[in-house]
């Protein structure tokens, strides 16, 4: 959105919700034991999504180096010359080093580190009480 084009470590960052949120939303339909394993395994993924989002943060402040091979993506494809040169002029491709933008001083990889966290202590709780 706006115009950006994620990089490889931000596209790596959506998996873990791609595999929880199924998961997530069958649990009100399985059994309570069941439904416990599942929000346990649901907190485990999202704190492995929270360390992605602390590796990729800390990477954009310069903690850490991050991968070799990170760059933006190719995004859609354009139709001809003219076209592609427009595209050029409002795509802003970002490298998983270089925040694309900040709100409150946290980065979009950072705010998901801590969305991450929340999930996983959200998961986490309902799996040791239900």
């Amino acid at each position: 959105g706006l115009g950006y084009v994620p990089c490889k470590l931000c596209l790596t960052e959506r998996i873990p919700y791609y595999l929880t949120i199924p998961l997530a939303a069958a649990v009100p339909f399985l059994p309570a034991r069941l439904g416990r394993l599942v929000l346990g395994l649901v907190a485990v993924v999202m704190l492995y999504g929270a360390g992605l989002g602390t590796y990729h943060a800390g990477a954009e402040w310069g903690l850490w180096q991050g991968p070799t091979d990170c760059g933006g993506g190719s995004g859609a494809a354009p139709a001809d010359v003219g076209s592609f040169l427009d595209s050029l002029k409002t795509t802003r491709v970002t490298d998983c080093s270089t925040a694309a933008w900040r709100f409150l001083g946290v980065s979009l990889a950072g705010w998901n580190a801590l969305i991450a966290v929340a999930l996983a202590a959200i998961a986490g709780r309902g799996a040791l009480v239900r």
